[in-house]
């Protein structure tokens, strides 16, 4: 299994102000602008994005989201390692899974991008 950073996201109050720093900072577009927050990365999709997302951190400012070639997969894989899925209001249809580690850092992990 492939299991991969895609993205370091940074918990913020607006995101929309916070994103020309990253982008002059570290040369990056803007590949989403939304209500959640912004995402920042290589237009060509291609590396470790940056994500600004709006709201207070839940227990961090800042998480991991992992890219992999399986969701289901990594997930029992994840689990069977020792991480727990946590609820941190996300809605029941998310295309993610919130895990935390087992000193209780939450992480996402997105869904796979298989067609």
């Amino acid at each position: 299994m492939t299991l991969r950073v895609d993205c370091v996201v940074l918990h913020c109050d607006d995101p929309a102000a916070l994103a020309p720093f990253w982008r002059e900072a570290l040369g990056y577009g803007v590949v989403y602008d939304g209500p959640f927050g912004v995402l920042l990365g290589d237009l060509d999709r291609e590396g470790t994005r940056l994500g600004l997302l709006r709201g207070e951190p839940q227990g961090s400012a800042m998480h991991l989201d992992l890219r992999p070639d399986d969701q289901a997969a990594e997930v029992a894989r994840l689990v069977a390692l020792g991480a727990t899925r946590v609820d941190v209001g996300q809605p029941d249809d998310a295309t993610w899974v919130v895990l935390a580690d087992p000193a209780g850092n939450a992480f996402c992990v997105l869904r796979d991008l298989r067609p």
